[in-house]
């Protein structure tokens, strides 16, 4: 049982990877090692034509299911969209929104993030918001500045009682499927200066229940690590957490 203010959240995101089988197989695995999801949260981020298969496996369990991507209007002219209200019926309680992925690959703009982040409240999802900065802009002494910017048009339309429900994540994007994993200094700055960011917008009762996650290279040897920087309410994983075999150590990286 861990001794911490917030409960530890562990997110895995699939990203545009594995199949249907495999899929079901690494939900059930996981699952089978779950235990009550009292010390910890676990999700995955699973590609949206899995969601129903995937939702249905982990029912009857502490296993959270998510979305990687959603559009804020509820229905429409947008064709190879996501409404948050599909997610919810096919079984999803979450969405990551604003990861690196889709605002520099896709290019999507600060700009939609605040309405992507109040329309995924609005249908009861669970958002986690990722934010971070390049390596041109780290080398530039840019990054608290780009947190600000980010955080500023994620936050756009939240309320402080909409904070219990909200985890920011930050992914240097130059750390991302890199094998480079930001330093502890360098990752307790960065939750730090957002940790008071929260607290300048929201207030320190409604800051102090928002979780913020790391994301960057996540791998098994350095989970315990990161997890034992106090600013450091969690991780979001990427490429090790497609196989049981590298994701479960970090599940379990108080238990080794």
């Amino acid at each position: 049982m861990t001794n911490r203010a917030r409960k530890p959240y562990i997110a895995g995101n699939w990203k545009m990877n594995l199949d249907r089988l495999k899929s079901l197989d690494l939900v059930k695995t996981i699952k089978g090692r779950l235990g009550d999801g009292n010390d910890r949260e676990v999700a995955i981020f699973v590609p949206a034509i899995y969601l129903a298969d995937v939702t249905a496996v982990a029912q009857g369990s502490p296993l959270g299911c998510g979305g990687q991507n959603i559009w804020h209007e509820s229905n429409g002219a947008f064709t190879g969209e996501l409404a948050p209200r599909m997610l919810r019926e096919v079984g999803a309680d979450r969405v990551l929104i604003g990861h690196s992925e889709r605002r520099h690959v896709f290019q999507e703009p600060d700009e939609w993030m605040g309405r992507k982040l109040r329309a995924a409240l609005d249908a009861d999802l669970l958002p986690i918001y990722c934010v971070g900065e390049t390596l041109d802009e780290r080398k530039g002494h840019k990054t608290e500045r780009v947190l600000k910017r980010q955080l500023e048009a994620g936050f756009e339309k939240v309320a402080a009682v909409d904070a219990h429900r909200i985890t920011v994540a930050y992914e240097p994007v130059w750390a991302i499927g890199t094998g480079e994993t930001a330093t502890s200094e360098q990752v307790d700055q960065a939750h730090r200066s957002i940790r008071k960011w929260l607290v300048q917008r929201l207030g320190d009762e409604a800051a102090n229940l928002v979780r913020i996650l790391y994301g960057g290279s996540v791998k098994p040897d350095n989970a315990r690590e990161l997890m034992a920087i106090e600013s450091v309410d969690g991780l979001l994983v990427g490429g090790a957490s497609l196989q049981a075999e590298t994701f479960l150590p970090i599940l379990e990286y108080d238990k080794r």
